[in-house]
């Protein structure tokens, strides 16, 4: 007579549980990465706000010399600016970039042309005079041609940038930045009046094919968080399902066979 099948419940081992370990401890991980792009959405979402509302707001004179010790640079960020001053061009300092989604005419790998501007009320800022290509970069390591005298600009004023473990040391040979951080950018240009304004002023397009080339402020943004949260938030769900399907199997053990 045939055996009948039968089957037999498996005792679960330390590799049992350290698979179900893991398997939550992956549904933990995908539940924390959905919550944090819901916080990136939110954050993505005031900051395309906060632009918007910026850049339609009449261009206003930067505050007064003495009020700079106490400089919100996050809330001058993207408001257009008034500044008067007279250049500095042998001071400038080349930052590089590699420019995409441009609106001028010239894209790839170049440079940003900093400019300090020494204000007639005092102090410097930094004027970003806009995007040369690389192969043009000589021509404006030095200034190039610039409005001689006392001037008038109107520009969209942005914050300093970061500076990390990762940014690179300047190449002070070249006069060459990676950044455009303010601080740097004052150290690597030389001798500017001071203070040095913690923000640096976007001039806008000068021509169709002039350089270097202005207008380039990024004033649109991406925003695919919704769609990752979305995504992460799925993975998670689907863990306890396939981790019960798994633990059912093994629980049934081996089936003997007539």
């Amino acid at each position: 007579m045939a055996d009948i099948p039968h089957r037999a419940s498996r005792r679960p081992n330390w590799s049992f549980w350290a698979f179900i370990a893991l398997m939550l401890a992956l549904m933990a991980m995908f539940v924390a990465l959905g919550i944090w792009q819901v916080e990136r959405l939110g954050e993505k979402e005031r900051l395309i706000a906060n632009v918007a509302s910026r850049m339609t707001m009449p261009p206003e004179n930067l505050p007064p010399l003495a009020e700079w010790s106490a400089f919100d640079a996050a809330a001058w960020d993207y408001r257009r600016v008034i500044v008067s001053g007279t250049f500095q061009p042998t001071e400038t300092v080349l930052v590089f970039t590699s420019l995409v989604d441009q609106r001028g005419k010239f894209s790839g790998p170049g440079y940003w042309v900093m400019t300090p501007l020494s204000l007639a009320a005092g102090g410097t800022v930094f004027i970003n005079r806009g995007f040369v290509p690389q192969e043009s970069a000589e021509a404006f390591a030095t200034g190039g041609t610039v409005e001689p005298g006392l001037i008038s600009l109107t520009g969209i004023a942005r914050a300093s940038e970061a500076v990390n473990s990762f940014t690179p040391a300047p190449d002070a040979a070249k006069r060459v930045e990676w950044v455009r951080n303010t601080d740097r950018l004052a150290a690597l240009a030389g001798p500017v009046p001071q203070p040095v304004a913690p923000i640096y002023i976007d001039l806008p397009a000068a021509g169709a094919d002039a350089l270097p080339q202005g207008g380039e402020t990024v004033v649109s943004f991406p925003n695919n968080h919704l769609g990752y949260a979305i995504t992460w938030f799925g993975f998670a769900t689907l863990v306890p399902f396939l981790l019960w399907f798994w633990v059912l199997r093994q629980r049934r053990g081996p089936t003997s066979r007539p």
